[in-house]
This record gives C-alpha cells, structure tokens and sequence, in this order.
C-alpha cells in the first residue's frame, strides 16, 4: 500500500495549476454516449475515478483516442449492449461510483440499461432513488436485483414529463437530462441541481443539437430531439481542487499563486474563505495569496460566532467544509461547522484532535473549531485518509504541523487529485510516496 510520508512546517512558494473539474468529467464523459458521432474533450483530470469510467466506456466499445495527456477523443459508434450482462461490467461498474452516470445516456439512445450498485467514498448513504424516480417519470421501468445488487433498466418508449426531484442532486439532475434529451416530447426538470458542471453539460448538450433551456436556474425544459452530433469541449478548472489550494497557502503562510481559476465559477467559495480572514487578490484570472502568519475568523453582524453550512449550489459545496474545517483550527476566532448533506463527513476530526487541534465534535454532523491562531503548530502523525475530501485535509493539515506525518490510503485522495505529492513538490513541500502498511487496531 503507498503513503505519503510529509515533513511539514515550510512555507511553500509560487504557482500551481488546478486540474480539471473531477465532478464535471464524469457527467460530460458519459454524455458521449449520447451520440455515435466523434466528441473531443480537453482539461481532463488523470485521476483514478476518471480513468476507470474512461476504460469501462472502451469496454463497452466506444473507440477512444488519447491525443494528449488531457485531451481525448471519444467515437461511441458500436456499442455492445450484452456488455452489461458480463462479470466483468459488474465487478468495474460495482467498483465505481460515476459508473451510475452512463444509465440516463444509454436510456435516451439505447432505450436499455443495466448497472451494479455503485461504490465510492463512505461518507453516508449517497442514495440513487433521484435518478431512478426520474427515469420512471420519463417511462422507464426498472428492476432490483437485491441478491446481485444490479438494476435492470427498460426504456423502449421514453416520453417527457414534468419532474418535481426530491433533491437537488447534481448527479441525478445530470442523468436526467441525458436520458431526456432525445426522449419524445418535452420535459421539465424543477428543483433541478444548478452547478457550474451541471451547466457545462447542459451547453455541450446544446452544441450536439439538444434544446434546454433555463440553464443555469433550478428549472429546466428539454425538448427532445432525433439525435445528437459531435461537438469539441474544455473542461472548468476543478473548483474543490482551488478551495483546497487557498486553505493550503493559509494554514503553511505560503505565497502561491493558482493560475486559470475561471473566478466567476467559484460561487460563493471565495467568499467563504475571505470569512476565514484569508487575504487574496484577482490578478486576471489568477488567484494571489500573499504570505500570512495571522487569519481571524469573522464573527455574525450581531457578534454571533460564524456559521458555515453546505447546501445545494448556489450555496457552499459540502466537498470544501472538511477544508474550512482544518484551515480554522490555526485561525484566530471561533467556527461552527454544519454539514447538512452527508452524514459522516467529520468523522476524520479525531485525527486533527490528535494533531493539537481544538475542535468540539458535537454530533455527525456539527463541529465547533477554536482556532489557537498558530500559538503552537500541529504536530506530525500517522493517520489514515477515510475519503478524498478528509485525505487532502489531512494532507494540509500535515504540510502545515511539525515534523513528520504519514498518510495511509492515499488511493482514496489519488481518485480525486491528481499528481498532487508532484505538484507540492514543485511549490517547496517535502512530502513523497512511500511503500507502507498502516497499523492494524
């Protein structure tokens, strides 16, 4: 098993560039489906869980071309639809959470699907019922396989529909919408899901020859069509990636700069740690963060300690809470953290505990953080990163404490991050891979 095994307390200087958005490459890698015609796409992450979804579509016999390091060409023209039935679809499908978005795809082409129960992070229940009640809306029938964990899909006569979801859910949204493009009809989609990546979907979409309209709001209408053609796409800068690089310069007093950010996708997320005390300016399109030895979390108008919550966009994506969370404990001030949409997000705060940090844990999903504003650093251990978003917080956390840390499972970070121990390196960070086993409790 790999480590990384980090030396931390150095300032780290210079720039570094954000790869592409994780959450967008697995929507607009599955919408490739959706057409027999060539679709380029660029700014690709070379991350674990893209990789996988970018082999399972050659499985099933999609023709694809790797031009660049970040850009592919993808050539959906014969696909073998008893592929689905294969162990072999079910042992990659099952291994893989994003493997759930090329069912509304092969729905609206194909008019058939099948899918394991996906996997992913264990961060609580991440149900799929969003997806599988829109499709039902839009005519399809479907079976469960409690024993096999698989879902049969049947969608011979799709017909748009008016859909109210139950959650603004970002995947669910993104799969609706592919299987509804080419259904007959019109469909409405409210409470749709409203992200920057959503959006990126959405305007691919019309460039093959779809009609949606609203994009950008929580209400969808998508006129379906005939078919769909190629089209050329880039991929928006992954913005967790940019969250996390701020928290980063912050917590180790670095001067960094994060090239490309495409700032007016980021929402509120500037905003947020600006509320953290964190100085950083616009220069182009560029993120400056100068050296700071101090940050004070505001506090309320009224004097009220500062709350930051998740919620659905517009609002604060759940994935950056695990990094306000570790940039506050060496704030000055103090923080209630609320994570609304997960249930076992916070789970990894006992590490940072043990670290020196100071952070109430007051339920699954509220912590209180006291920052000690870098009276004394954390300090080096060993640990082991539970999911993606908890992994790179404890990296930060690590590259910030005194001495030496290792992180175990770093598979978890590496399916969201990509070359993230090499492009610390060349900012001044000492940290590399090592083979190592973490203890056994």
């Amino acid at each position: 098993m790999n480590a990384f095994e980090i030396i931390g307390g150095k300032k780290l200087k210079g720039e570094i560039h954000p790869q592409g958005a994780k959450n967008e490459a697995l929507q607009i890698i599955a919408a490739v489906l959706l057409t027999d015609q060539k679709i380029t796409v660029s700014n690709i992450p070379d991350i674990k869980d893209v990789n996988k979804l970018i082999e399972l579509l050659g499985d099933m016999g999609v023709h694809i071309e790797r031009l660049s390091k970040d850009t592919y060409t993808f050539e959906a023209k014969n696909i073998d639809l008893k592929f689905f039935l294969s162990d072999t679809f079910k042992a990659k499908g099952g291994g893989l959470r994003g493997s759930i978005m090329i069912v509304g795809p092969l729905l609206g082409r194909f008019g058939t699907a099948a899918i394991p129960k996906p996997g992913g992070d264990k961060i609580g229940r991440r149900r799929l019922d969003t997806h599988f009640l829109g499709f039902e809306k839009l005519g399809a029938k479907f079976v469960y396989d409690n024993k096999k964990e698989f879902f049969n899909v049947d969608a011979t006569n799709l017909k748009g529909a008016y859909i109210l979801l139950d959650e603004a859910s970002v995947t669910g949204t993104a799969n609706i919408v592919m299987a509804a493009v080419l259904a007959k009809g019109t469909t409405t989609v409210y409470n749709a899901a409203c992200e920057p990546y959503l959006q990126q979907l959405c305007k691919m979409l019309n460039r093959m020859g779809a009609k949606i309209t609203g994009v950008g709001s929580n209400l969808l209408t998508i006129e379906g069509v005939e078919k769909l053609g190629g089209t050329e796409h880039r991929m928006l800068p992954d913005m967790i990636e940019i969250g996390s690089f701020i928290g980063l310069a912050a917590m180790t007093e670095s001067e960094i700069t994060i090239k490309n950010v495409c700032y007016s996708e980021l929402g509120v997320i500037p905003d947020v740690f600006k509320k953290l005390g964190i100085k950083f300016e616009l220069r182009g399109d560029d993120i400056y963060i100068p050296s700071q030895t101090h940050y004070v979390i505001e506090s309320f108008i009224d004097g009220s300690m500062l709350t930051i919550a998740d919620s659905p966009w517009p609002g604060f994506t759940p994935d950056l809470l695990s990094i306000v969370l570790v940039v506050a404990t060496q704030a000055k001030g103090n923080l209630l953290i609320h994570q609304k949409m997960f249930e076992s997000r916070l789970f990894f705060v006992d590490k940072l505990i043990d670290m020196g940090a100071q952070i109430i844990l007051c339920d699954p999903h509220r912590a209180t953080v006291n920052g000690i504003d870098k009276q004394y650093k954390l300090r080096g251990i060993s640990m082991t990163s539970p999911d993606i978003r908890a992994g790179v917080s404890l990296l930060i956390a690590a590259l910030s404490a005194e001495g030496k840390s290792t992180i175990f499972n770093i598979e978890q970070i590496e399916r969201g991050y990509q070359d993230i121990d090499v492009r610390l390196r060349a900012l001044g960070a000492q940290i590399k891979r090592v083979e190592a086993y973490a203890p056994s409790h």
